[in-house]
């Protein structure tokens, strides 16, 4: 994506593994991984959550957030909240959890599955440090392309943050051609 564009706020009616609830704006500066998927969805189930716990364990201490988003556009009665609550405990799923909200007038698809423009879960989506959607992946997302793609974003985001700290550290005189270093002395 050469010009990645911000991702859509999330719609969620209830978040559950978290005290409050979360947003981009407040995640800004972290790179976050969404986990859309369905309690009964059996690719999610099998691939996707577990590839998520895996992703929240390996990069802890990283500034990289795991969220799932509960984003349920089939079977509706048998996925409610307290299904839900049993289906994380049973599962063991610890990291933070959106319940999407549903659609509008009536429309099956869920409100942030549908501004994702989801094609069904399981789905992936990578969202940059400075809160762009830079990768979407419907179905199995490889292990390994994810991982490199994860620590791509996370390098960007430590040589930003490391642009930011030297301009703070006595870079002057930043134009479109660069930035100069106050000479001391």
């Amino acid at each position: 994506m050469a010009d990645p564009a911000p991702a859509p706020p999330w719609r969620t009616t209830d978040w559950l593994n978290t005290d409050a609830p979360l947003s981009l704006e407040r995640l800004r500066g972290k790179v976050v991984m969404v986990h859309a998927f369905q309690m009964l969805c059996p690719g999610c189930v099998s691939r996707g959550l577990p590839q998520a716990a895996r992703v929240a364990e390996l990069f802890a201490g990283a500034p990289l957030v795991v969220v799932g988003l509960h984003t349920v556009f089939e079977h509706h009665d048998a996925m409610r909240l307290p299904s839900l609550r049993a289906f994380l405990h049973e599962y063991r799923v610890k990291f933070p959890i959106g319940v999407d909200a549903p659609g509008i007038d009536g429309d099956p698809i869920p409100q942030t599955m549908r501004a994702y423009a989801m094609q069904g879960t399981p789905t992936t989506v990578l969202i940059d440090a400075a809160g762009r959607r830079r990768r979407q992946v419907f179905g199995a997302h490889e292990d390994l392309v994810l991982g490199a793609e994860l620590q791509t974003l996370l390098l960007e985001a430590s040589l930003d943050a490391g642009v930011e700290r030297a301009a703070d550290d006595g870079a002057r005189g930043c134009d479109d051609g660069g930035c100069a270093v106050e000479p001391r002395g």
